[in-house]
């Protein structure tokens, strides 16, 4: 069992920044792969960044890349979504997903929702304009 909790959400204007934090419980945290999604209302869960449990390799949905960073602290066992430039188009529900299984070919598709076991249970993003 593998739970989450994220934190950092909140309301920004257009243009600005916020950093979101999940802290996770797992025994072996460094073996974990870790993955961001969002969510808005009517909308499927969409993939924004994802880090690997070794060599910290990240991936990123076209839509952030350059202005999201994602990285982790093994240590604090806690990853972390960097926000820049933030878009009114950026609001959702931002949910960390944990790879408990450690999945061998976790990095052939680490932004579908199905690579990942557990779910945190999400903080609002709301971006004004």
């Amino acid at each position: 069992q593998v739970q989450l909790v994220e934190s950092g959400g909140g309301l920004v204007q257009a243009g600005g920044s916020l950093r979101l934090s999940c802290a996770a419980s797992g025994r072996t945290f460094n073996s974990y792969n870790m993955g961001w999604f969002r969510q808005v209302p009517g909308k499927e869960r969409e993939f924004v960044g994802a880090i690997s449990r070794t060599t910290g390799n990240t991936y990123y949905a076209d839509s952030v890349k350059g202005r999201f960073t994602i990285s982790r602290d093994n240590d604090k066992k806690t990853v972390y979504l960097q926000m820049n430039g933030l878009k009114p188009e950026d609001t959702a529900v931002y949910f960390c997903a944990v790879d408990s299984q450690s999945r061998y070919n976790w990095w052939t598709s680490p932004g579908s929702a199905a690579s990942y076991d557990y779910w945190g249970q999400g903080t609002q993003v709301t971006v004004s304009s």
